[in-house]
């Protein structure tokens, strides 16, 4: 069969067989077969990213969502640990579903009924200077228990967006009626050939992460880690971010930052639902 006949996902389910050691070869492959228009436009989020002074970058996902979503946020785990530059573990969680909250050095994953207040899911990350120093994702079960969302293509996209928000990825695309891009980090009407990132995707981490941070002596990582923990102080609940999102929704803005001085920020990103399912 003919190289150009392959398919995206064919080549990064063969890459999930091989070791990491073989990432860059088949991701070369990816951007050589590809469409080539992607790679001239940038989904960086800010230049936001977490601090590591080696690649990958191994992050953590706190597991704090219910049996039916937990194959979804494994396949988004794997999926974006394609990436040469970064590697997610899924483990138990450490907050409840409900308040979502953020701890220091890792991602809290959940999932409830958070009302409806026209979102799918949201991700929120942390930020101190350029580093990301933790994350939240929230799906929403007020409408993925309606039949319209209520689809493992639904569930997919949403869960893979809302990840990869997470590593410093913006959206590629907002507009949900132009022809789908093959990547979760599109919005669409049609969520069937979104489900997984594609090739510009895992280009992009590697432009983010390309550089490496300094390497810190114990005593300055201490207190630059001291400093991240001291932001708990920032943290959102699920009341004050919902009354947040509202004022945003009516303009379907699709992100909000909100400052918590001295450098530090909690950035937000928002998969709304369609205004036929609100």
């Amino acid at each position: 069969m003919k190289l150009a006949k392959i398919t995206k996902r064919a080549i990064m389910t063969t890459m999930k067989t091989h070791k990491k050691g073989y990432k860059a070869l088949y991701l070369l492959i990816i951007l050589s077969l590809l469409t080539p228009a992607f790679a001239s436009a940038s989904h960086s989020w800010g230049g936001y990213h977490w601090y590591r002074s080696i690649n990958p970058l191994s992050l953590n996902l706190g597991d704090n969502v219910s049996s039916q979503w937990d194959a979804y946020l494994g396949e988004a785990s794997s999926d974006w640990s394609v990436s040469e530059v970064i590697d997610t573990t899924v483990i138990k969680g450490g907050t409840t579903p409900r308040i979502c909250s953020a701890k220091t050095g890792k991602v809290e994953i959940c999932n409830a009924s958070y009302g409806n207040n026209g979102w799918l899911g949201i991700a929120t990350i942390w930020i101190n200077g350029l580093h990301i120093t933790k994350g939240t994702v929230k799906v929403n079960d007020t409408y993925f228990s309606k039949s319209y969302y209520n689809k493992p293509e639904w569930k997919r996209l949403v869960m893979c967006q809302e990840v990869g928000h997470i590593f410093g990825l913006s959206h590629q695309d907002e507009n949900n009626y132009n022809t789908p891009l093959g990547s979760c980090m599109d919005y669409s009407s049609n969520p069937v050939p979104n489900q997984h990132p594609n090739a510009h995707d895992y280009e992009q981490l590697l432009s983010i992460y390309s550089h490496l941070d300094a390497v810190l002596g114990a005593t300055s990582q201490q207190s630059l880690f001291g400093r991240y923990a001291a932001m708990n102080a920032g943290d959102l609940n699920v009341n004050d971010l919902q009354n947040e999102i509202k004022e945003l929704r009516d303009q379907k803005i699709s992100s909000m930052e909100r400052k918590l001085g001295s450098g530090e920020k909690v950035v937000t990103f928002i998969y709304w639902a369609d205004n036929s399912d609100n």
